[in-house]
């Protein structure tokens, strides 16, 4: 049974870990890691709205993109605003999704080359919880996530989060595997 379970896990397409009623939750917040872009971090030539200089998500992680859009439809799931960082990988993956116009939003952007804005990066995205109303779509980094909410995501992941006074709570996650 161990080993169907690994299987069942590895199976492109899949879902798991899916907890789809946290989006239901008072002030629930999906905060999404990018589809899958092979590789770690960006080159040293990376500059922002330049995609020929960036990491970017390869077939598989569009594939992941529209899939994981095409669940959320599915289930009748909309958002009020879809936010991304500016980094091309991010942003295609929200357009990808079809879920909503995508608006650039630098508190979401990565400081996995520079992780002295680390703090101060948070805080933007903790401001833009505070500030935003309706249910958001965010899309954006590994680091920011982790930062966040203490939770590292693997690509594609969603987290279901609600900020608080005392921090982020993680409600549930879904996860469309590649």
């Amino acid at each position: 049974m161990r080993w169907l379970m690994v299987v069942f896990f590895l199976l492109p397409g899949t879902v798991s870990a899916n907890d789809w009623a946290a989006l239901e939750q008072p002030g629930a917040v999906a905060i999404m890691r990018h589809a899958l872009a092979p590789g770690t971090g960006d080159p040293p030539t990376f500059l922002v709205g330049d995609c020929t200089t960036q990491r970017n998500l390869d077939e598989r992680g569009r594939a992941q993109a529209r899939t994981i859009g095409e669940a959320f439809r599915g289930r009748g799931i909309d958002f009020d605003k879809v936010l991304a960082s500016q980094w091309c990988r991010t942003s295609e993956t929200a357009e990808l999704l079809g879920l909503g116009e995508v608006i650039e939003e630098p508190a979401l952007n990565s400081f996995f080359q520079d992780f002295s804005t680390r703090d101060s990066q948070t805080a933007d995205l903790r401001a833009l919880l505070e500030r935003e109303q309706g249910r958001l779509m965010l899309v954006t980094h590994q680091v920011n996530i982790s930062a966040l909410t203490g939770r590292a995501t693997r690509s594609g992941e969603v987290l279901v989060i609600r900020a608080d006074d005392q921090g982020v709570k993680v409600l549930g996650s879904i996860l469309i595997a590649p």
